[in-house]
């Protein structure tokens, strides 16, 4: 089958002829439609996440998908050959940039039906990352208020989308060019980060979700009220001193795979309470590219790559 791979870290993709992969018995076997790209696959590619994935060289890109069931283990009960789903697979499973890929069951979740591949593959990993930031982790509730930063991006888009669901005040940060976009999202408040300071403008929120870290993160702690949470996914784990001196709650997570969430996440697809966000597609022969647009962090919304 076609695959894209990388064969070094730090090299580029390679589209080639790999093996199909074997199906296991609690496991899928998925005709791949399309995939999306993320910031992680870049971060892979280039070896920083060595230590925390370590996965054998060459290895498959991807890590969300949408597709066809072609084969289906043994012990699988819940999915049969012919339906359309969607997923974003655990860790060693990844490898969606192919012709065909192995999941397990309880990772994969039904394809919302008025959504096209390429929407739903856009999805699984960055709807993921919103739904255990604001419903699992900060557990965020109707009349709260929540800042999300990065609006426009990918995860961003979702987690705005979602926190209006869940009945909240959303306040957003992004660059110029993107502020109607993000108010068209639904976000109540949305802040400029090139020319204002978004600890200047909003205050006393009971949640924020950093997707940026560093200094983002840091300054994001004087907008929270006494007891508030801040929720990230990149910043390093050791703010707890500047958590306690504020007198709130941090937690830094990392994503993981669940077909339950998925599918939850999928029926508010279908009732059009989320709604994809895809800036750009590729064919799979282009997926270089594909991933050096999303490096050029001009994205707005996901990238996809068609398969099928």
């Amino acid at each position: 089958m076609k695959a894209a791979i990388v064969k070094a870290y730090g090299s580029e993709l390679e589209i080639t002829d790999v093996a199909q992969p074997v199906l296991l018995d609690d496991s899928l076997m998925i005709e791949v439609h399309a995939a999306s790209v993320n910031p992680v696959d870049n971060l892979i590619r280039a070896g920083y996440l060595q230590s925390m994935l370590p996965l054998p060289l060459p290895y498959v890109v991807g890590n969300d998908v949408s597709g066809v069931v072609t084969a289906v283990g043994k012990d699988v009960t819940t999915f049969k050959v012919g339906d359309a789903v969607f997923a974003r697979p655990q860790s060693m499973q990844s490898g969606t940039f192919a012709e065909y890929v192995v999941i397990k069951a309880v990772d994969v979740a039904h394809k919302p039906v008025n959504l096209s591949h390429e929407q739903a593959a856009s999805l699984p990993l960055v709807a993921l990352t919103a739904w255990q930031a604001l419903v699992t982790k900060a557990n965020l509730q109707g009349g709260q208020k929540v800042l999300i930063h990065a609006g426009s991006g990918g995860v961003g888009s979702i987690a705005i989308q979602l926190a209006k669901h869940l009945g909240a005040t959303v306040a957003a940060t992004a660059s110029t060019d993107n502020l109607a976009l993000v108010r068209e999202l639904g976000a109540d408040i949305v802040i400029d980060y090139k020319h204002e300071k978004f600890e200047e403008i909003v205050h006393d929120y009971d949640v924020v979700f950093d997707t940026l870290g560093g200094s983002t993160c840091e300054r994001s702690y004087a907008v929270l009220k006494k007891g508030g949470t801040l929720i990230s996914i990149i910043a390093p784990a050791d703010n707890s001193g500047i958590a306690e001196q504020f007198g709130v709650k941090s937690e830094v997570f990392f994503m993981w795979a669940s077909g339950e969430q998925l599918a939850q996440i999928g029926k508010l697809a279908e009732q059009a309470v989320i709604k994809p966000l895809i800036d750009k597609t590729f064919p799979l022969s282009q997926a270089q590219e594909a991933l050096n647009y999303s490096q050029s962090g001009r994205a707005k919304g996901k990238i996809v790559v068609t398969i099928k």
